[in-house]
């Protein structure tokens, strides 16, 4: 049967009508540009359309091929290579040295600009020197990867093969290239539509709500009052919500709270002193190093100087009968500002501000950390970890287990195991491990034990029993979740966002 078209044309709302007309366009650029409607409006208004059988909507996927943070500088400034090319131009021959400094390239883009130019014979590289080798006009005229630049954006799959070159050539280079999937919708007016849009779409007596006015006046009386279909769909509401991943932290955070553990907090700028030496890592550890820490380029006060002397002397020459690390302490590399890599150097701080008639205590904290790692699905620069202290003269390594088990257990995880490991700040050390009952195999979450003497003593001026674990958590919460790449935790995606069910255990 037929639609009734005039209970169609009723039932449209005054956006409807305004881009019914302009249906023709087929862009919602267009049409939004035509009936001067934001892109939500038309979006949403043609949904409406298409549901009452006005249009069909088609969705293709496209990608596109646009410049990246640096591709923009480059289309602007030029090529590295070109910057380079034409200094040599004016120079014939340089010192490498006084190459990059002219040129004014980084250290990164001066040896990519090298690879580029030597590929193509334009220089020769000879004792310590650049020379030029290439023609003027060779010089002269834009490579392909400058004309692909300036092309930009284009369609991936429309390509053809020296563009296709230029991108192979330019994708290896950091984000000098951006590949995005841009989603491209297209309307077709149906049969009804058209019929619809024949009749004409003007019914200014047609009333749209009931207001006090409406009916203080009167003014319904011999009007026509639109026609709501209700059971058309209706856009999904979204409500606002905590992130999902502060939602277990908050859940994390109770569950500490309900063992009865204080929560610890501090700043994620510390000094070196805090992050590595007050926890005994020797200054020459390959973790400090640049690969595995954000340093600043600045430097701080050290904390007290009793403090600072026995932390010194614990690196120099050990405490309680150990022998340190037996070198010599530097006071300036202690100075040193990092992001922390890690949330034990809240523990640190905690114990060196207790004072002993506050023990036994237990802590705990729960906080982001930073490490300059290579992003990839299970490595990210920055994570939560949940951190933990117990300190009391009775407190064994069995007490240590035992809190963890009950920890894991309530986060949902009924295996859990301990391996013998390795920190330079515990002693005995364990790794921990949970058991996966889909996969069927143990995950690695991270490590605890029990303060050694060189940490305990000079922090807190006595060596007593302190449990200490360390695990990562958004690993922990990974499989809650169902995310595969721990990236996923941070890139503000709102679909991915709105979908994720909250965290209940």
């Amino acid at each position: 049967m037929e639609p009734n078209t005039n209970k169609i044309l009723e039932s449209l709302s005054p956006n409807e009508r305004k881009i019914i007309q302009h249906l023709e366009e087929k862009s919602i650029a267009e049409i939004c540009k035509k009936s001067s409607l934001d892109k939500v409006s038309v979006t949403r208004s043609l949904e409406y359309l298409k549901n009452k059988g006005i249009v069909s909507i088609f969705t293709k996927q496209k990608k596109i091929v646009d410049v990246g943070v640096n591709g923009a500088l480059y289309r602007k400034k030029g090529l590295p290579e070109r910057r380079l090319i034409n200094l040599l131009n004016e120079k014939r021959i340089l010192k490498l040295e006084d190459a990059q400094k002219q040129s004014k390239l980084s250290e990164e883009e001066f040896k990519a600009s090298l690879g580029v130019l030597k590929k193509k014979a334009f220089i020769e590289l000879k004792n310590e020197k650049i020379i030029l080798n290439a023609k003027k006009e060779e010089i002269s005229k834009k490579s392909l990867e400058e004309i692909f630049i300036e092309s930009l954006p284009l369609e991936y799959n429309s390509l053809n093969s020296e563009q296709m070159f230029a991108f192979k050539s330019l994708e290896k280079r950091r984000n000098i290239l951006e590949l995005t999937d841009e989603k491209i919708i297209e309307i077709e007016v149906t049969e009804l539509g058209k019929k619809i849009i024949s009749l004409g779409t003007k019914s200014s007596e047609l009333i749209e709500q009931i207001t006090p006015e409406v009916l203080q006046k009167e003014s319904w009386k011999g009007k026509r009052f639109r026609r709501y279909d209700i059971s058309l769909p209706v856009s999904k509401i979204e409500g606002g919500k905590r992130h999902f991943v502060n939602q277990a932290v908050d859940y994390a955070r109770n569950i500490w709270k309900d063992m009865g553990f204080k929560e610890m907090s501090g700043d994620m700028v510390v000094s070196c002193f805090w992050n590595f030496d007050a926890l005994f890592t020797a200054q020459d550890h390959p973790v400090r190093e640049m690969q595995d820490t954000f340093f600043l380029n600045k430097k701080t006060e050290l904390p007290d100087k009793k403090l600072v002397k026995a932390v010194k002397e614990s690196h120099e020459k050990g405490v309680d009968n150990s022998i340190g690390w037996n070198y010599s302490w530097n006071e300036e590399e202690a100075k040193k500002l990092v992001l922390r890599t890690h949330t034990t150097c809240l523990s640190a701080q905690t114990l060196a501000k207790l004072k002993p008639e506050e023990i036994p205590v237990k802590f705990f904290a729960i906080g982001k950390c930073f490490r300059n790692e290579t992003l990839d699905w299970s490595h990210g620069f920055e994570f939560n970890q949940t951190e933990g202290i117990v300190i009391d003269k009775n407190a064994n390594f069995r007490h240590l287990l035992g809190y963890l088990k009950q920890f894991f257990k309530k986060m949902g995880f009924e295996k859990v195991r301990f391996r013998p490991g390795y920190f330079p700040y515990t002693e005995p050390s364990v790794e921990i491990d949970v058991f996966h009952p889909e996969r069927k195999v143990w995950l690695e979450l991270g490590g605890a034990g029990i303060f050694r003497p060189e940490v305990t003593i000079p922090l807190l001026g006595k060596n007593i029993p302190i449990l200490a674990w360390g695990p990562g958590f958004d690993r922990i919460i990974m499989d809650y979740y169902k995310i595969k790449d721990l990236r996923d935790f941070y890139k503000n995606d709102l679909a991915q966002l709105r979908k994720m069910r909250f965290w209940v255990k």
